[in-house]
């Protein structure tokens, strides 16, 4: 089999190119990536040398570089985006371009090339925000986002993707190009960019610099491990059925504030490390995923709690220092 996946030099991305190669033996994998300031071939010197994967640089905007990566491909797994939520309210061009135009360009080739899967990855955040509840309360009642969620994207990057997410799934009733959208909730573990919440917060506890807590901290997400993602992905691939959309969460959600007390706990830092700073425009209260869909369609589970995945991803950046170094100094 030959897969397609874009963005496979970022964190999610790389992660899973990584799950492809060890899970499936017969997988080629093209890794088309732009190598922006977020990806980078640090992250992927595991499969270096490996005659399974190839890495392509090149934009997903540009048809003639889509098109022949693309030539042969079987499955592709579109995992290429701008996603920083800040960087998208102070310019929101580069956004639309990638995340809109860049999908755009990917379909139109998956449907001449006749490829037999076109997997779209995407993100709870197109769904809006939900009322704020405290997760400590342990409401089994309080609500979710499901597949079934009217989109309501209240963030320029969060638009960008619920266009893209719209476009796939027009593919695939007007053209029927095989179709599946997965959307995700926060993300973490090796190989993440330091601009996301828990690489800045590691970074600075381990430094004994302030931690830079938007707003009041009490932001709720659900958070998942980046290799049940990778799993989750794989399955959607391999047993989701054409035109669905996929909801992956970790059953996690934590407020910020109470992540970053855990982080510091772990590393043995004081919580007067913690800073409170301005908050960003039209931040969304709360994310809270239902994967009922996954598990009984697709037979996935997320399999590491997040008290585990956090201290293995802190030691990871104890670890990697020089990989920290080498991703924030590239231009």
């Amino acid at each position: 089999m030959k897969y397609l996946v874009t963005g496979g030099a970022g964190f999610i991305g790389s992660n899973f190119v990584k799950h492809l190669l060890a899970e499936r033996p017969d997988a080629e994998v093209v890794n088309l990536d732009a190598l922006t300031y977020a990806g980078h071939l640090e992250s992927l010197e595991d499969v270096q040398g490996n005659p399974r994967h190839h890495f392509v640089r090149g934009d997903i905007c540009d048809g003639d570089v889509v098109r022949e990566a693309m030539t042969g491909t079987d499955v592709v797994f579109h995992l290429a985006a701008e996603s920083h939520v800040d960087r998208s309210i102070v310019e929101d061009a580069p956004f639309i371009r990638t995340n809109v135009l860049g999908t755009a360009t990917l379909l139109a080739a998956a449907l001449a090339e006749g490829v037999t899967r076109f997997v779209h990855v995407s993100t709870d955040e197109v769904y809006g925000e939900l009322p704020w509840r405290d997760p400590a309360d342990g409401d089994p009642d309080a609500p979710k986002f499901t597949e079934d969620t009217p989109v309501a994207p209240r963030s320029p990057y969060s638009a960008s993707k619920a266009a893209s997410d719209h476009l796939a799934l027009a593919y695939h009733t007007t053209h029927e190009l095989d179709v599946v959208v997965t959307r995700c909730s926060n993300n973490y573990g090796p190989y993440q960019f330091p601009e996301k919440l828990l690489p800045v917060m590691i970074t600075c506890a381990v430094n004994d610099e302030p931690l830079p807590v938007y707003g009041d901290g009490l932001y709720v997400r659900d958070w998942i491990h980046v290799s049940d993602h990778c799993r989750g992905l794989l399955a959607a691939a391999e047993r989701g059925l054409a035109g669905r959309v996929y909801n992956f969460g970790g059953d996690s959600e934590r407020t910020n504030m109470s992540v970053v007390k855990e982080l510091l706990h772990i590393v043995g830092k004081p919580e007067s490390l913690i800073e409170h700073v301005t908050d960003r425009k039209g931040h969304d209260r709360r994310y809270a995923i239902d994967a009922s869909r996954a598990k009984a369609e697709l037979g996935w589970e997320p399999e590491v709690s997040f008290a585990e995945g956090l201290r293995s991803t802190i030691r990871w950046y104890q670890d990697n220092h020089g990989w920290c170094s080498a991703v924030t100094a590239s231009p």
